[in-house]
């Protein structure tokens, strides 16, 4: 190969829906979704169209277990197939948690927007995979006052919650860290005494988007498991017409985030 046709470049596909079975703490085999899957890797050579068709043939190689557990595996596959310097996949997909409402103790379904993310830039590298799901909640609006009758309300926030571990964190274990710190959990359904319960809350409590994303990051940094984490929220008020942002990381640049820990 003459050396003026070799060049970078990345090359992939993107949108593929596929079934895949993700890590349940409440099901031994897994919760079986469907997500939409992206891999791109780099390579530096001549580029030719039907190297597309080995994404989808390692894609269906490894149609039986394709998930995050396996993610570390089949990276390496990609890698060797293509010759790349390096391999990315994401898997984007709705996973489902089984609550309990606040009153009434009525079971119900909550869906939450769940990605895995993974990157490798050789056979020989082990693969960096980071966890990422999205929950919903409600938080007290800034601009509410406690000191006056009926004075504090409340905007929907959602909190966006991103690992890299060296163990399997649950998506349910996320789930419950949200809620704990939340001013009040969402659910698919309520009764009337749920709904007259968690009214009543959001009108008598206040718990701010700021005081929630740092209750979660004190916990997620007391977790060695946990080489990096990221906590953002996203609120939209009632009263606006755009969402405000917080967020933090684990950081050497943060303090109290878990590095210092270590020092």
């Amino acid at each position: 190969m003459k050396e003026e046709s070799r060049f970078m470049v990345d090359v992939g596909m993107k949108d593929v829906p596929f079934p895949i079975t993700v890590p349940s703490r409440e099901n031994p085999d897994g919760q079986k979704t469907v997500a939409n899957i992206a891999v791109t890797a780099r390579i530096m050579h001549e580029f030719e169209a039907h190297w597309i068709d080995r994404f989808i043939e390692t894609l269906h190689r490894h149609r039986d277990k394709v998930g995050p557990k396996t993610l570390r595996d089949n990276l390496a596959d990609y890698v060797r197939e293509l010759r790349a310097t390096v391999v990315k996949v994401d898997f984007d997909y709705p996973y489902f948690v089984e609550k309990l409402t606040p009153a009434s103790k009525e079971k119900c379904w909550v869906r939450y927007h769940c990605s895995y993310s993974a990157k490798v830039p050789s056979v020989d590298t082990k693969a960096t995979v980071f966890s990422k799901i999205r929950v919903p909640c409600i938080t007290t609006y800034p601009g509410s006052d406690k000191s006056t009758k009926g004075g504090l309300f409340g905007q929907v926030s959602f909190i966006t919650v991103e690992t890299e571990s060296s163990k399997d964190i649950y998506h349910e274990d996320l789930v419950e860290l949200v809620d704990r710190h939340a001013l009040a959990p969402v659910f698919s359904f309520l009764t009337e005494p749920d709904r007259e319960f968690l009214i009543d809350r959001i009108h008598s409590q206040k718990k701010t988007s700021v005081e929630v994303v740092d209750g979660i990051k004190t916990e997620l940094s007391r977790n060695r498991d946990i080489g990096f984490y990221s906590v953002s929220s996203a609120n939209y008020g009632l009263l606006q017409s755009y969402s405000t942002i917080i967020a933090t990381e684990k950081s050497l640049w943060v303090p109290f985030s878990g590095y210092d820990d270590e020092i």
